[in-house]
């Protein structure tokens, strides 16, 4: 028994020394010097005194300027205690054991070394708030490939359009290259910013393998009569979409390729139907080129996914039955490019009549459309119409069979400007309603 309780005592001895041991070790470089500061993202405290006022990032051919207040956000002061036998202070630091919470350092520091205590600062460069930084620029620098873009010339496809490779910037190496500009303190004005380049999906040499070779369908509407702002949002949305082309299986999405519409992407307030009434708002008229844009896939053979008719029928539309209205994000106008090629979509204006063109591959299909027909019309404007669709393949299969129903509402619901509602909206309860006429004496 006395030689085991022998032999525990010993090895706890031997434990013991270890962990003074292992102490001493760890304290060692505070009892000598400073040793060797941690460098990763320390800089000195003349850092900022240095860089210029304003930084270049280069990223590819594109421009951006990082200032120097922007950098001054992105560090930190961080100080200090260290032993160095060379180092005279003209004050002791008697807290320096408490500063470095250590009872070894108590144990084995002496306290006339209190006078060589120095307080070395540096500067830390805070990554996340960098990393913040390159997330903002990548959202303002990033870019999707653009297509090329096509038109007919003389019955043949042409490029009017260069497609463009896409760019995104690569956050990891790019902060790399800046902590890299900053540690090594070479203070020329720019930083080239690592990027990844993405090339298009359709490129100019593709030109010809796009199996268009004619006309496959034609849809026109007239907005005869259009005030100028609406005329003028027609002519901006149908550019977008001058020259696109859909590939083979694709589906088509109006809202997709129209993007935003507001003020800053070149539209004007014009009148646009909007829950229980008529009022201005930017992109009104877009419903014109959304209505020519289904009527030429309607009539080019195409599988229609998503369509709704207005919620009153619009002048602009005739003949009723063949509209399609939009509204980002929704309502939107889809359909299927179910022929063996491309697609590409041509659009012009003759006169006050807007035409959409869609040239692709013929495949000897043919469409037949029966209708527009009026099938109810109400005294109070409200009315029903209805037409079909019907595409066969070139030996006489059915491909498309499709019927298209439309209700049309009351105008007298949606009012316009200055005007009142003389019947409830169907929505509205009895409470609303009756609220309603008092406000308007009716």
């Amino acid at each position: 028994m006395f030689q085991k309780i022998s032999k525990i005592c010993n090895e706890m001895k031997k434990l013991l020394y270890f962990l003074i041991l292992a102490c001493f070790f760890s304290f060692y470089p505070f009892l000598t010097q400073a040793g060797d500061i941690k460098q990763e993202n320390l800089l000195s405290v003349n850092f900022l005194r240095n860089i210029p006022l304003e930084i270049n990032l280069k990223i590819g051919s594109n421009n951006y300027a990082l200032s120097k207040a922007t950098v001054e956000k992105w560090t930190r002061e961080k100080s200090e205690l260290f032993y160095r036998p060379k180092y005279h202070s003209e004050i002791e630091n008697p807290n320096f054991c408490q500063y470095k919470k250590s009872i070894i350092c108590s144990l084995f520091f002496d306290a006339r070394k209190e006078n060589h205590i120095q307080k070395i600062s540096t500067l830390e460069l805070d990554e996340k708030l960098m990393r913040s930084f390159l997330d903002d620029l990548a959202r303002q620098t990033d870019k999707d490939p653009e297509n090329a873009k096509f038109g007919m010339e003389n019955g043949k496809v042409s490029v009017f359009s260069l497609g463009a490779k896409g760019t995104k910037l690569n956050k990891e190496q790019g902060l790399q290259a800046l902590l890299a500009y900053f540690k090594n303190s070479n203070w020329g004005t720019s930083i080239n910013l690592p990027y990844d380049e993405s090339e298009p999906e359709i490129s100019t040499g593709s030109i010809y393998n796009l199996g268009i070779n004619s006309l496959i369908g034609e849809g026109r509407s007239n907005f005869r009569g259009s005030p100028k702002n609406r005329i003028f949002n027609i002519n901006v949305a149908t550019k977008r979409f001058d020259g696109i082309l859909i590939k083979p299986g694709e589906e088509f999405s109006f809202v997709k390729i129209l993007g935003e519409v507001d003020k800053e992407h070149g539209y004007l307030p014009e009148l646009v139907i909007k829950k229980d009434k008529t009022e201005p708002e930017f992109g009104g008229g877009i419903c014109q080129v959304s209505t020519t844009a289904f009527r030429a896939a309607i009539y080019s053979g195409l599988e229609i996914t998503a369509r709704r008719n207005h919620a009153y029928p619009v002048q602009y539309y005739n003949p009723q039955g063949m509209d399609a209205t939009v509204y980002v994000p929704r309502p939107d106008l889809r359909f299927l490019n179910n022929t063996p090629g491309h697609i590409l979509i041509q659009t012009k204006t003759e006169g006050t009549e807007l035409v959409f063109q869609f040239y692709g591959t013929d495949d000897g299909r043919k469409t037949k459309v029966i209708g527009p027909t009026i099938t109810e019309r109400n005294p109070d404007g409200s009315l029903k119409a209805t037409f079909t669709q019907e595409v066969r393949d070139k030996d006489g299969h059915s491909i498309i069979e499709d019927v298209f129903n439309s209700a049309y509402d009351s105008p007298s619901k949606y009012p316009h400007p200055g005007q009142t509602l003389t019947q409830k909206p169907a929505e509205w309860s009895d409470k609303e309603w009756k609220k309603y006429k008092k406000e308007n004496n009716l």
